[in-house]
């Protein structure tokens, strides 16, 4: 079996010193030695430190979730206001090469599989346009055989005449095919690495191209090379110890944002959710309070960076990390291929099942109601 320190002959090695930096601070990061007045002297500085931030995410910090969503609600306000980014997913192809145990996609999964051609492609962007939004994001299993570079850039390309905010959440790439598809009109990219800890990661990836931890890890920094103006980063919270998991996403965050300064940074929150044939994944030890300290410590540690709040999480856990620290919300969202232009059933099966299935309108509407301002698109293209 493949050795996950090892790169394949096509995937591109650049000099970075970072994976070493997050993975010596990873082990030996321990939680459990902050106290509560450790996380009171963080909450009491302008600035966050690393130091400050391992203590948000510690033991002691789980009872004091007041004092940080105050923190964390001030350090909002001061950089986005009220503000809250509407967009919408779109799955194009489900097809996986990869064998992740906890992923509905993955290449050992008997699902449903289809690929939209650039007809449907177009139909299903007519159809979420339509209902107001201005980004999206485009997602494919990891499959380059069935979602080549060429693919992905040609639904860029149809996306940018809808859109004037598009994401990816494809697999990673190398530099030159990050600058590909940021000239196709691609503007920023996701990447999960789903668990920083090697150990765990090599028990859960048991083959393909996702098995090689650096080339993942180092996908955000190609993609900035290649032009690419924001990126996002994530860990699957429930993989493994969630406090290390979420420190190291902080921490190589962080750290890339020290390095590419204009770099646009944002963190997803994701938690392990049910998949088809297989309803019994659920997150192991990260329960709604445990995801709400990590979203608050992320806020307070990089108070300027995005974060998304994803539809795996219930509708009123959503609308009320709104004004404390989330700022993008998804809406209408469907993990399946091919369900926004018709009434019709998924042509492909979903990726995980949603928690949020609210459509945009009502989405829209709950935001007002918290007293926040829905926003579509703040950018223009001149």
């Amino acid at each position: 079996m493949q050795d996950i320190m090892t790169y394949t002959s096509d995937m591109e090695i650049i000099e970075s010193d970072i994976q070493d930096k997050v993975l010596s601070a990873l082990e030996s990061y321990d939680y459990t030695k902050y106290t509560k007045d450790d996380v009171l002297t963080a909450l009491g500085k302008d600035i966050c430190t690393i130091e400050d931030y391992k203590a948000l995410l510690s033991e002691a910090a789980s009872d004091m979730l007041e004092e940080m969503a105050v923190k964390a609600k001030q350090e909002r306000m001061k950089h986005f206001g009220t503000n809250v980014y509407l967009f919408t997913p779109l799955y194009i192809s489900n097809y996986c090469e990869n064998y992740c145990v906890y992923c509905g996609f993955n290449c050992h999964n008997k699902i449903k599989r289809a690929r939209l051609n650039l007809e449907e492609i177009e139909k299903e962007m007519q159809a979420i346009k339509a209902q107001g939004l201005e980004e999206i994001l485009i997602l494919t299993g990891e499959s380059r055989r069935m979602s080549d570079v060429e693919y992905i850039a040609q639904a860029v390309k149809t996306a940018r005449k809808y859109f004037k905010m598009i994401g990816l959440e494809v697999y990673p790439m190398n530099t030159k095919d990050y600058e590909y598809l940021q000239k196709s009109g691609a503007d920023y990219i996701t990447v999960f690495q789903e668990t920083y800890n090697p150990e765990k990661y090599k028990e859960l990836h048991l083959g393909g191209h996702k098995r090689i931890y650096p080339y993942r890890f180092n996908a955000q920094e190609r993609a900035l090379k290649g032009g690419m103006r924001g990126v996002a980063f994530a860990a699957l919270l429930g993989l493994d110890d969630f406090r290390k998991d979420a420190f190291a996403t902080g921490l190589h965050a962080y750290l890339l944002q020290k390095k590419y300064p204009h770099a646009e940074i944002s963190f997803s929150c994701p938690r392990l959710r049910p998949i088809i044939n297989n309803d019994k994944i659920n997150p192991k030890d990260v329960h709604e309070k445990q995801l709400l300290q990590v979203i608050l410590a992320y806020r307070i540690f990089m108070p300027y960076a995005g974060l998304t709040i994803s539809t795996r999480e219930r509708a009123d856990f959503r609308d009320n990390v709104l004004a404390l620290a989330a700022t993008k919300i998804s809406a209408g969202v469907s993990t399946g291929v091919g369900s926004h232009s018709d009434n019709s059933n998924d042509k492909g099966d979903d990726q995980f099942i949603i928690s949020d299935d609210r459509n945009v309108i009502e989405v829209y509407n709950a935001i007002k109601a918290k007293g926040m301002q829905p926003v579509t698109n703040d950018y223009i293209y001149v």
